[in-house]
């Protein structure tokens, strides 16, 4: 038995791992679940009870038994579930196949595979090659367990998905390509793993805690931003991007997660809450956890843990930013599905996780994995972060009017945040509403208990307190490069005439709610409010950000309406020439009409998709595009892959930034 060979079958596991689109360049398998290798000696084949077989596995740069990164186990007649184990499956002439098993609770990552064997007094050791563990949601005892198929192919296999933007009134979708499975994906995300600080501080203890997908979520979530490590992406949000890559321009998270290997784990500029919720998604994805990104419209950002957020108006009514706390239009993190033995029974399922760096928890900058169910119990002192992500969907919003005697007027507007929290649905590329999960019905019984186990305290007046409300509405086709009217409706709910001032106003604000100069404002010193009537005041903008403040003089009462504005980009018309098949090229034309008055310059097609094309493909347009004219390209690709995929588009120039548009291609298999 000296001389032998080794074949780690990986496009037979890949397929009964759901792995195989990580190719078969290595061995990559699901954890509690066997998996074969087929073992080949010369002279001849292996005898029961003459030749003795043993196999390790090790994992890390310190392989111990004690700490689960070790596993040394002899060849048996059966396989053991709950632990390394391993038995022959199959032998034929000097061929031997052996089914080897893996705990559901083993550590992941990179193994390296070694037999033992032993002829009488004879002894060898044979590195038979190495395979990588991955999570396992299909495995019943694994802590990821996902009992639902349509679902386990969404937020664990598909490589594409759809990200919402803008704002609760206008939501529209971006696509992206997660590509977890794309080359070089897995060996990045482990490599992640071993470059987080408490790796490098204690390999062995690290290492040991990576069955945990607790203990994971945690480390991914500090890892994607670059605040305290070597960690992947680095958030701006200034607009001031010369130097990298705006957060608006990527498609995909392949392109940065390669970027940031090839550099030498420099962090890659930059990003924005997008994409460190896509590329968590993917690296979550890619170990194995069921993982989908999600949108919370009026997100609060509580700085000083109250679950309020203050805002400060002068006397004329304009913004003022003197508070930390914010209102994001929206904030996008990721949801993971693990059960939470640390905490009392009821916590499983999905999980909160966000990597944007916005508050430090244990010193670093992560948050989560907090239980849905806790934040919407109001179970705030469970672990982990889940008084945080509560504020963001639930806090009150306090704005404090400036008087002429320098006193300040307060209105309290308790249903403003977390708003249509938003997410793909499972196998369409439609939105699903999920705000339920995070809470109960605004003003239900169920709230108002959840309100007050949260010791959230209502003392002050609310905008319905006063009889006199405010809305914000706008006409339709708010297209970019276009005019659109907006109007303010009042209405008296009252039995009394009331003589009010209307202060209209604009301010530019990014989507974090960081203000901007403002842009446009309409004083009305006396607007008369009839008994239960109403008045609609016009005013015309392409703005973004709209607050309208209605002050009666009599009851010195305030009441303010706020509306974000957005304006639609153009489309992007994405057309597939030729018969999509594996192997065989195909030709995509995409064109943009530019919607604006003026000419667009520098203008730039970036395409990726995952199983379709090799990374990025950019195609610039010599030439500044004229008002209404087409800009348009082809680009060709060969797709490595059959099935449905989709290919995503991004369009950039020096007026229109982050345009985006994507294309489902059914590819067929080659013919046999």
């Amino acid at each position: 038995m000296a001389e032998w060979s080794c074949d780690l079958e990986c496009e037979f596991n890949g397929q009964k791992h759901r792995t195989a689109e990580t190719g078969c360049q290595q061995l990559v398998v699901r954890r509690g679940q066997p998996f074969t290798v087929t073992l080949h000696f010369a002279g001849r084949g292996y005898e029961e009870g003459v030749d003795r077989l043993a196999l390790n596995v090790e994992t890390g740069p310190c392989p111990i038994e004690t700490s689960g990164t070790k596993s040394h186990f002899p060849i048996s007649d059966s396989l053991q579930e709950t632990e390394w184990s391993a038995a022959v499956e199959n032998q034929a002439g000097t061929s031997l196949s052996l089914s080897i098993q893996s705990p559901p609770d083993g550590r992941i990552g990179r193994y390296t595979l070694t037999l033992e064997a032993s002829t009488g007094y004879q002894g060898s050791s044979f590195k038979l090659g190495e395979f990588v563990l991955l999570f396992n949601p299909w495995g019943p005892a694994d802590s990821v367990y996902l009992d639902s198929e349509e679902q386990r192919t969404e937020y664990v296999l598909t490589q594409h998905g759809h990200i919402y933007q803008g704002s609760k009134d206008y939501i529209y979708s971006v696509p992206w390509n997660f590509g977890q499975f794309e080359d070089e994906i897995v060996d990045i995300c482990l490599q992640l793993l071993d470059s987080n600080p408490k790796y490098l501080r204690d390999q062995d203890r690290d290492c040991s805690r990576r069955n945990n997908p607790i203990y994971i979520g945690r480390v991914v979530s500090a890892m994607v931003n670059c605040n305290d490590d070597m960690g992947v992406l680095l958030g701006r949000w200034d607009d001031k991007y010369s130097d990298g890559v705006s957060p608006m321009s990527w498609i995909g998270s392949v392109d940065i997660l390669r970027r940031w290997r090839k550099y030498g784990c420099q962090p890659v500029r930059y990003g924005q809450c997008w994409v460190f919720a896509a590329v968590a998604c993917t690296v979550l994805r890619s170990l194995g956890i069921p993982t989908r990104v999600v949108t919370n419209y009026n997100s609060a950002h509580d700085t000083n843990s109250n679950l309020a957020i203050d805002r400060y108006l002068d006397e004329l009514g304009s913004l003022q930013q003197q508070s930390k706390d914010m209102i994001w239009n929206f904030h996008c993190w990721v949801e993971s599905w693990m059960t939470r033995p640390d905490l009392p029974p009821g916590y499983d399922g999905w999980q909160v996780l966000d990597p944007t760096p916005q508050e430090k928890s244990d010193g670093v900058y992560c948050c989560g994995p907090a239980p849905i169910k806790a934040i919407k119990e109001g179970d705030l002192p469970l672990k982990y972060e889940v008084q945080f992500i509560f504020a963001e969907v639930n806090a009150d919003v306090a704005y404090w009017m400036l008087q002429s005697d320098g006193s300040r007027k307060r209105t309290t507007h308790t249903s403003m945040v977390g708003k249509n929290i938003s997410t793909k649905t499972v196998g369409r590329d439609s939105k699903e509403d999920i705000t339920h999960n995070y809470k109960y019905p605004e003003g239900s019984a169920e709230e108002r208990a959840v309100f007050t186990k949260a010791d959230l305290q209502k003392s002050y007046p609310t905008e319905e307190e006063t009889g006199v409300s405010i809305k914000i509405k706008v006409s339709e086709g708010m297209n970019n490069g276009c005019d659109f009217d907006v109007f303010a409706i009042i209405s008296n709910n009252t039995s009394a005439e009331r003589l009010c001032r209307l202060m209209f106003g604009a301010r530019t604000a990014s989507y974090n709610g960081t203000l901007g100069p403002e842009c446009g404002k309409k004083d009305l010193l006396n607007v008369t409010l009839l008994p239960h009537a109403g008045k609609n005041c016009l005013t015309q903008d392409n703005m973004i950000t709209l607050m309208a403040l209605l002050i009666e003089y009599q009851s010195k009462d305030v009441v303010l309406g706020v509306r974000d504005i957005y304006v639609k980009n153009p489309d992007i018309k994405v057309r597939i020439l030729g018969e999509p098949r594996q192997k065989r090229k195909l030709v995509a034309e995409l064109t943009l009409t530019n919607p604006l008055s003026i000419p667009l310059s520098g203008c730039v097609f970036t395409v990726e998709g995952a199983g379709l094309t090799e990374g990025q493909t950019i195609r610039e347009i010599d030439g500044p595009i004229g008002p209404g004219e087409d800009a348009k390209v082809r680009v060709d690709f060969v797709p490595r892959q059959p099935g449905l995929r989709k290919l995503v588009v991004d369009f950039e120039s020096d007026k229109l930034k982050g345009v985006k548009g994507y294309r489902n291609v059914i590819i067929a298999p080659l013919p046999k």
